[in-house]
């Protein structure tokens, strides 16, 4: 094997552990460099944060962050959206396009089938220091999960599923840096309210008819539970 190969394989394989040996190397940089806290990374990021989303927010009728948020995501379509309010009525304030994806539709059923979950869920904690930059922890799996898994040992049905930076992915959500600086302070100005986070196979508002999921027989029980929230929320994009 001659020089000019070796060193392309030696790139090749650098190539390759960056883009998918992050969780081995990343904690080390973070060793290196300190830990982060929420509040220190929220010193860094908001006023960024908010010159970035100004107009965003402004056209949804908001002159700070808004009280309360929803974060809903579209597998199909592969959009993130933020939803905000002050008063009950949630208005449309962005949009985020996935950066990565795994699986296809249908909910996540154990930990290794890389799916994306589908249903209704809660914002669990926010992480300063996470592998993928910054990340917001859902808390999967949630009770219909649970119920409804044939699994006799449910510590398999996984967990850690989060939304991230960066554009890869194994199950969870991944927007980019950028994307993910303005969903963590959105959400840490909404902390002190439950943030709901809805996973769908697709935006049931516009596509109304269901994936047929042929794993499952209670598909049509967990859509209906997904469509009836996203309409009860009366969501908008504001003109």
């Amino acid at each position: 094997m001659n020089k000019q190969i070796i060193i392309l394989v030696i790139i090749l394989m650098g190539l390759v552990f960056y883009k998918f040996g992050r969780s081995l190397y990343a904690p080390l940089i973070l060793k290196i460099k300190g830990k982060e806290t929420v509040d220190s990374r929220m010193v860094k990021l908001e006023s960024k944060v908010l010159n970035r989303i100004k107009s965003n927010l402004e056209s949804a009728g908001f002159i700070d962050f808004p009280k309360e948020i929803k974060i809903v995501a579209f597998k199909e379509e592969r959009i993130l959206q933020v939803y905000g309010s002050d008063t009950g009525v949630f208005k449309f304030i962005k949009e985020y396009p996935f950066t990565a994806f795994s699986g296809k539709l249908g909910p996540k059923l154990k930990e290794g089938d890389k799916q994306i979950p589908e249903g209704i869920y809660a914002v669990e904690y926010l992480n300063p220091n996470s592998a993928y930059y910054l990340s917001i922890k859902i808390d999967y799996p949630n009770d219909l999960d649970i119920k409804k898994s044939t699994l006799e040992d449910l510590s398999l049905i996984g967990s850690n599923i989060f939304i991230h930076g960066k554009s890869a992915t194994v199950g969870c959500i991944p927007i980019g840096d950028k994307a993910i600086e303005e969903i963590f302070v959105i959400a840490q100005k909404a902390i002190d309210s439950k943030t709901e986070v809805i996973i769908s196979p697709r935006d049931f508002r516009t596509t109304p008819s269901y994936p047929v999921i042929t794993a499952i027989d209670w598909s049509a029980e967990l859509y209906d539970s997904i469509s009836k929230k996203l309409k009860g929320l009366t969501f908008y994009k504001s003109e």
